[in-house]
């Protein structure tokens, strides 16, 4: 199993890399869990600070434990983080404004703006570039070798063809639970 995320940052039409920015990480640990964001550079600060402040770290293994970690953390970034959940897309509930892609020992999940979450079992990816890296990791699914080759074809995909992708790339990779 394999997670990865670009490290371009935008801000309007302004582009902010990894040779200029310190903290270019899209990635961030959660015990057994790699979180890889989209959206808003603040969602690394945020969720860092979020996990290291609660008394035990979340189980992240499936859909449901995620989901009701995903609750527990939209209070929060209602309470603690100033987070604006308006939405004008006039959804049933509130937006959480986050999605990401979860990888940890027993599964790839997404979770999503409203709190859905998606278990999946080859590959999936989020952010600008997606469509480009979904195309690139469906071509190679089965030739790659490993899941970071998969990885890897997707980020190099969305970094060569999306405006809001960039190197360098970021690979994390996870043994899988038997």
């Amino acid at each position: 199993m394999a997670v990865g995320a670009d490290t371009l940052c935008c801000l309007g039409a302004t582009k902010e890399s990894a040779a200029y920015v310190a903290n270019h990480s899209k990635i961030i640990q959660v015990g057994e869990s790699y979180l890889a964001l989209a959206g808003h550079a603040s969602w690394p600060l945020v969720l860092t600070s979020y996990f290291a402040g609660l008394e035990e770290t979340p189980s992240l293994d499936s859909p449901q434990a995620i989901f009701e970690a995903a609750k527990a953390l939209h209070l929060a970034l209602k309470e603690d983080y100033f987070l604006d959940p308006s939405s004008d897309s006039g959804e049933e509930f509130e937006s959480s404004q986050l999605e990401c892609l979860i990888a940890n020992p027993r599964g790839i999940f997404g979770l999503y703006r409203l709190r859905s979450v998606q278990e999946y079992v080859r590959f999936y990816s989020f952010g600008s570039g997606y469509k480009f890296a979904l195309g690139a990791m469906h071509a190679v699914y089965e030739t790659a070798g490993s899941a970071e080759g998969v990885a890897r074809a997707g980020l190099e995909a969305a970094a060569e063809f999306d405006d809001g992708t960039g190197r360098p790339l970021e690979v994390r990779t996870i043994e899988l639970a038997s």
